[in-house]
């Protein structure tokens, strides 16, 4: 029998406080934290660098677009592509934040589902796109934004902690989360892993950047960030529970064969940083 008085209960709400009628959600909160401490840090990058401030404002824009929509593309087609690739209505969804009711209604819901791995191509598309129309020498936007990374990526995660989603297996550690909203069963804080590794790249990313200005614009810190990154992920998805039915069929999940190019990429690119 399971004593739950040895884990941590966990039943946040969702709502982080109230402007009028608008409800602001902790994921959302967290989402916003995350993307304007890494916008700081990448202005004083920037400024530190000697590059025009004009050519930093708009790179806000094109992260965030990216993030989103490469996020919530990459959720609907690689989880979730017979629900919303197969109807007008789950087309309409993936691209709109709303959810259609069965009496025929709708109802704002924010985006329900954004993928790391989506996030991430999104976001090297959105930076190609800014890198060509902005003339900024492209390792250098693409180092710049590797080293603060990880203290957006930490904030998405706990995200997910608030909003009790991407739960981990079931398990007896003493640190483990019986997540009410899922149901009574102690289990991993997979998001709460990811979190406290992703802090801890950037406070590495830091470091090595005090040491080691010169190898911004060599693709070392891009290349660090993604082999950190999904080498992580990809053994920390053996903690966590499946989040499609489908991925148990699969010899490795979603998450982790989606990991695998991208430990590839940035592997090569630390490599070629030193080959230079």
């Amino acid at each position: 029998m399971i004593n739950l008085l040895n884990y941590i209960i966990w039943h946040p709400g969702l709502e982080a406080f109230h402007l009028g009628p608008l409800a602001v959600r902790w994921y959302s909160l967290c989402w916003l934290i995350g993307l304007l401490l890494a916008y700081f840090a990448v202005r004083t990058l920037y400024r530190q660098q000697k590059i025009a401030e004009e050519k930093f404002e708009p790179l806000f824009v094109y992260c965030f677009l990216g993030i989103l929509i490469g996020a919530r593309l990459g959720h609907c087609i690689f989880y979730q592509p017979d629900y919303y690739l197969t109807s007008v209505k789950g087309f309409v969804e993936m691209l709109l934040p709303i959810h259609f009711m069965y009496d025929g209604s709708w109802k704002l819901t924010g985006y329900e589902g954004l993928a790391s791995h989506g996030g991430t191509l999104g976001l090297m598309i959105a930076l190609w796109l800014y890198v060509k129309h902005h003339k900024v020498p492209l390792w250098q936007v693409l180092d710049n934004i590797a080293i603060a990374t990880g203290i957006t990526a930490c904030f998405i995660r706990l995200g997910n902690l608030m909003n009790s989603e991407i739960i981990g297996k079931v398990t007896d550690v003493p640190w483990a989360f019986v997540f009410e909203r899922v149901d009574a069963l102690p289990r991993h804080p997979g998001q709460l892993y990811e979190a406290i590794a992703y802090a801890l790249l950037f406070l590495l990313m830091i470091i090595l950047y005090k040491k080691m200005p010169q190898k911004v614009g060599t693709s070392f810190y891009f290349g660090l960030c993604l082999t950190y990154i999904f080498t992580f992920r990809f053994f920390i998805e053996y903690t966590k529970e499946v989040q499609e039915a489908f991925e148990n069929s699969l010899p490795i999940d979603m998450g982790q064969i989606l990991s695998i190019p991208f430990i590839i990429i940035g592997t090569y690119c630390m490599v070629k940083s030193f080959t230079k």
